[in-house]
């Protein structure tokens, strides 16, 4: 339980790398989409946002402030959220094309989901460590 903010903020740096690595391939367009790039935009560009997110939980992962944990609980699950409607958006298909999906929006999902798993370990983690 003593290294828990040391493990989040190595999936936050986690997440932020997947944002940056290949996400899907689409050979119609000959083009590899990732967290900051879609094709004139069309997906958005949600590995800004992910990595905001990433940078406020490390901070929080940082700080022993129980009012940052309980706000980071919250960030962490809507991060969650967004990253499961993003990998639903760049690997959904279209016009009868699926893309080829790539390691970094396996990734992304992975530590979106491990960056709300630790976060919401920590707070149970603070109250037994006062109870001690």
């Amino acid at each position: 339980m003593r290294y828990l903010g040391i493990v989040g903020i190595i999936f936050c740096i986690g997440m932020i790398v997947s944002c940056f690595l290949p996400w899907t391939y689409h050979a119609d367009i000959d083009k590899t989409f990732t967290g900051f790039f879609s094709e004139k935009n069309i997906y958005g560009r949600p590995g800004r946002y992910l990595t905001l997110f990433s940078l406020f939980c490390i901070l929080a992962f940082t700080l022993k402030n129980r009012f940052l944990k309980r706000v980071q609980f919250f960030v962490a699950a809507v991060m969650m959220a967004y990253g499961v409607k993003t990998y639903i958006l760049f690997v959904s298909c279209y016009n009868a094309y699926c893309p080829e999906k790539k390691a970094g929006i396996y990734g992304m999902l992975v530590f979106s989901i491990l960056i709300f798993l630790i976060s919401s370990l920590t707070p149970v983690a603070q109250r037994v460590a006062a109870d001690k």
